[in-house]
């Protein structure tokens, strides 16, 4: 019996956390299902170290290659002609906030599920006010657990409409690597001490951060760091301090090789916390406080509850000093130890049993009645359905929030022809996302009638 396709959408994060989450549950759904991840994350290309299945990649709003409304049309007939392929039951979500080209899925194909993977934490942005309407778009939302979700004071903390699952982490010590095997791999001395540095690097508040919390390290005899990014700032000045042995690793997923470190700093996204702290890494958290993740609150239970460390982002010299501490021993032990008793990381699983059951669910008879979806007019908005109406409606939202705050002028980069990639590989396809020249990426076996509706709806969405 052939398997049913399930598409995973991610939003493009600041980290890799959505499309990490995303990973993990598709390679749960290959035991039942015929799982496809779209992303907007360049990371995307990684998704075959993780879960092995299908995936395209999908330029973002922020790409420039089109205007806003065009995108959101664009991602919307692009998910259907995909659905349309592969005969997809459910499309996935997995963002801070549905875009409406993603709501307006079921307006084109109302027997198409609908799922929001709606991570906690969120901050008090603007997007909150449209909690409760687009939280009725979906079929059904599911909730990642977090370690520290008792701290969690955001909008979705107290409401009632997703399922909680246990929080969800590609790190599993049944597959981990050992700590000497995960050295070799990397490259690291099996007989000196090796931590991990994994911070955000570019803007100049970031580039000061790592500064300080290399330079806390410098007291550590004989240390090897591990860095995921050269510590360059924009001029390309080297901005780490002399006297530390540096190595910058480019390994993915980090989570196999977590093992390898006696200890690490991180921000304190959803997938740091959940890979270090699940691996009993001792761990000193620097939350990003960019986004709509309050990494904040989240490293403040991590620190309140003795399972790592944490400090004021904003201070460079208590950075410094919090990093320091990772030098005493008995201290990473205890904070190792204390890892012990954080819950399970076994969500992506859980996840995966609410999708089977999701499948096994009627449609709503009254979804079907909704209309096809066209583009967006004003003198029929209120007569395509109640699911068209949103999707018109949100769209008119941002206008309206747009004229009060509006973006940057962005100068859209529009291509004379359709230039189409089929395939996996990393090292082209990275290319491809890094040029910043338009392209379409197509899953690979697809057909040529797929090929050629992608083709029509890109000239649509950004041709000259």
């Amino acid at each position: 019996m052939e398997k049913v396709t399930i598409i995973l959408a991610t939003s493009n994060g600041i980290g890799m956390g959505h499309l990490t989450r995303a990973s993990a549950i598709a390679a749960q759904l290959k035991s039942f299902a015929n799982p496809v991840i779209i992303s907007m994350a360049s990371g995307v290309v990684e998704v075959p170290k993780i879960a092995d299945v299908g995936f395209e990649y999908v330029p973002g709003r922020d790409r420039k290659w089109m205007g806003r409304f065009e995108w959101d049309r664009y991602l919307r007939d692009r998910i259907v002609a995909l659905i349309d392929e592969t005969n997809a039951k459910i499309v996935s979500f997995d963002g801070v906030v549905p875009y409406p080209g993603i709501i307006g899925l079921k307006s084109v194909r109302p027997d198409v599920k609908l799922v929001w993977v709606r991570r906690g934490f969120w901050q008090k942005t603007p997007q909150r006010y449209l909690l409760n309407l687009q939280s009725k778009m979906m079929d059904l939302i599911i909730s990642p657990g977090d370690y520290g979700q008792s701290y969690d004071k955001g909008p979705t903390a107290n409401r009632k409409d997703s399922v909680l699952v246990k929080p969800i982490s590609i790190f599993d010590s049944k597959t981990a690597l050992s700590k000497a095997d995960a050295r070799n791999l990397l490259g690291l001395d099996l007989n000196r001490p090796a931590m991990l540095v994994q911070l955000g690097i570019g803007e100049a508040d970031l580039n000061a951060k790592m500064a300080a919390a290399l330079k806390g390290l410098l007291a550590w005899p004989n240390l090897q760091v591990v860095l995921t990014k050269d510590p360059i700032d924009s001029s390309g000045v080297n901005f780490a301090p002399d006297g530390l042995d540096l190595r910058v690793v480019k390994y993915f997923p980090l989570a196999n090789v977590l093992n390898a470190f006696d200890a690490a700093i991180c921000a304190a996204g959803y997938n740091s916390v959940h890979e270090e702290l699940a691996a009993k890494i001792p761990t000193l958290f620097i939350p990003n406080t960019r986004g709509t993740d309050n990494q904040t609150r989240r490293a403040a239970w991590t620190a309140d509850n003795k399972v790592a460390l944490t400090v004021d982002q904003s201070d460079l010299s208590q950075i410094s000093l919090a990093a320091s501490k990772l030098i005493d021993s008995n201290l990473r032990a205890e904070l190792s130890k204390n890892c012990e008793s954080l819950p399970v990381v076994t969500g992506a699983e859980e996840a995966a049993n609410l999708f089977k059951e999701l499948l096994k669910q009627p449609v709503n008879p009254e979804v079907g009645k909704i209309r096809t979806l066209f583009v967006l007019k004003i003198q029929d908005i209120f007569g395509r359905g109640w699911r068209g109406t949103v999707y018109s409606g949100l769209q008119l939202i941002t206008v309206l929030y747009r004229m009060i705050k509006p973006h940057k002028e962005v100068k859209i980069s529009k291509a004379k022809q359709v230039q189409v990639y089929q395939g996996i590989e990393d090292d082209l396809l990275r290319k491809l996302i890094k040029s910043g020249n338009p392209f379409e990426h197509l899953l690979t076996g697809a057909s040529s009638a797929y090929k050629e509706r992608r083709i029509e709806i890109a000239s649509k969405a950004y041709l000259k």
